[in-house]
């Protein structure tokens, strides 16, 4: 079981000088190189010589104990913290692009899959407790069979945690997240990666929440036709909402009332903006960086970070090396770059890790899976990150805005009902029910006249 240990890579990391030397110019950092954390294998080690520091060692500082090359110990309780808890996590997208969510497929058992970033061993590597597990489906299927495609996805991830019960728990909750901690398992839970997925629909959000949606990305790589995403900032995309229409408000109010986390990853700069002043909840964006650091328009410039702050919100950076280093190469230092910005723009607390694996092509060197977040971790210490900054950024600070979320909700409050206008809606392939209480309006043409032609000879003297 690997319950009560989840931060022994912090618990004795690499030294100072190697771990630096191979994060900034290897391809395989600690490949062939002394790590004492890897020594440790998956069975709870006796907690007087791992879990407790020596007595018999100086009073450092966690740096210090790291350039030394000593232990270092994060002061955990009876209810330990995983290496990381909730980042954005592609893997059902895996899932489906290699076995059409077929998981009893031999090839596609997560405690042997091969050519993902994530599986169950990698996992337990990283020391991994927590996953949103990202329920995408491409701009391609927008106004077409979006929903569906979400439903599926969805389903896939439910029966991820039905197949492996010893490794899995959905949860829809932070107490959920929690429990997941003491049990040893990776608390799952379904972040949604696209407003398209909801077809403009409030009734379809709500249902999505009751299906255990518990973040919504507001657009993808395209607009919504009450969003507009980031491409508009780099003028490959028309604003349509400049920013938030009146019915994107309408969803932003949904969201706070059910207790769904509001996620500005993907969406254009007025976009969020409009959000962080308008939700009653604090906001994340699941997977972008730090736009200072690496000017790509997927990730946050600092005024954004300022209003990110002021309400208590959360930027979980972003490992695909176009907005790390903004080139095809990275590595892991360059992504401790963009934590050390958002904190010291938006503050400690401001600071989550997205991730994106399997969801991305290319990643930084020191960073190539899911197994490699207790190195970050151990970099950030290095920079003198203190031991609660570390855990926030690894779990506290999402947990802390999930609260957030779920205390801001209202489920006595009663359910936007105010439709999207139909002129608003592409109608290629849809119906248009509900939007007139006259049938007539929807009859074909050919009858529409028909019935016309019948009402005048009717009101026509005989």
């Amino acid at each position: 079981m690997w319950t009560s240990w989840w931060f022994w890579p912090l618990v004795a990391v690499c030294t100072a000088d190697q771990f630096r030397d191979t994060a900034a110019y290897t391809q395989e950092p600690h490949v062939n190189q002394p790590c004492s954390w890897r020594l440790f294998q998956l069975q709870a080690p006796p907690t007087s010589t791992i879990l407790k520091p020596s007595r018999h060692l100086p009073s450092l500082s966690p740096s210090e104990r790291l350039q030394e090359g000593r232990p270092v110990h994060l002061g955990l309780s009876s209810v330990t913290w995983p290496g990381g808890a909730a980042r954005h996590n592609d893997l059902p997208w895996q899932l489906l692009k290699l076995f059409n969510n077929q998981l009893q497929d031999p090839r596609a058992n997560l405690t042997s899959l091969a050519h993902t970033h994530t599986n169950i061993p990698k996992l337990k590597a990283g020391f991994v407790g927590a996953q949103f597990w990202s329920a995408y489906t491409p701009c391609d299927t927008q106004n077409k069979d979006a929903v569906k495609r979400t439903l599926e996805q969805i389903d896939v991830i439910h029966r991820m945690c039905q197949l492996y019960p010893e490794t899995f728990l959905c949860v829809t909750d932070s107490t959920g997240i929690r429990q997941a901690f003491r049990e040893g398992k990776v608390a799952s839970l379904v972040g949604v990666e696209g407003g398209h997925s909801i077809d403009s629909s409030l009734g379809v959000l709500r249902a999505l929440y009751h299906l255990g949606m518990r973040y919504l990305t507001l657009t993808h790589s395209c607009n919504t036709p009450w969003a507009d995403n980031w491409l508009v900032d780099t003028g490959e995309d028309k604003a349509r909402s400049q920013g938030l229409s009146l019915f994107g408000q309408s969803v932003v109010k949904e969201m706070n009332r059910l207790g769904v986390i509001i996620d500005l990853a993907h969406t254009s700069t007025a976009t969020m903006k409009a959000v962080l002043q308008l939700s009653k909840a604090p906001v994340v964006f699941s997977h972008s960086s730090a736009y200072s650091v690496c000017q790509h328009r997927r990730n946050v410039p600092d005024d954004v970070l300022q209003l990110v702050k002021r309400t208590g919100s959360l930027v979980m950076v972003n490992f695909y090396n176009d907005y790390v280093s903004c080139r095809a190469e990275a590595n892991l230092s360059q992504v401790a770059d963009h934590l050390d910005h958002i904190k010291k723009v938006a503050g400690a607390g401001a600071v989550g890790l997205g991730g994106d694996y399997d969801g991305v092509s290319r990643l930084p060197s020191g960073l190539k899976d899911v197994s490699k977040y207790p190195d970050l971790a151990a970099e950030l210490l290095r920079r003198q990150w203190t031991e609660a900054e570390v855990k926030g950024a690894l779990a506290n600070n999402l947990l802390r805005v999930f609260e957030a979320v779920e205390q801001a909700s209202s489920h006595t409050q009663p359910p936007g009902e105010e439709p999207i206008p139909l002129d608003q809606l592409e109608a290629s392939c849809r119906t248009s029910y509900g939007y007139s209480g006259a049938p007539s309006l929807h009859l074909q043409p050919g009858a529409l006249l028909a019935s016309l032609a019948l009402l005048v000879l009717c009101l026509c003297p005989l």
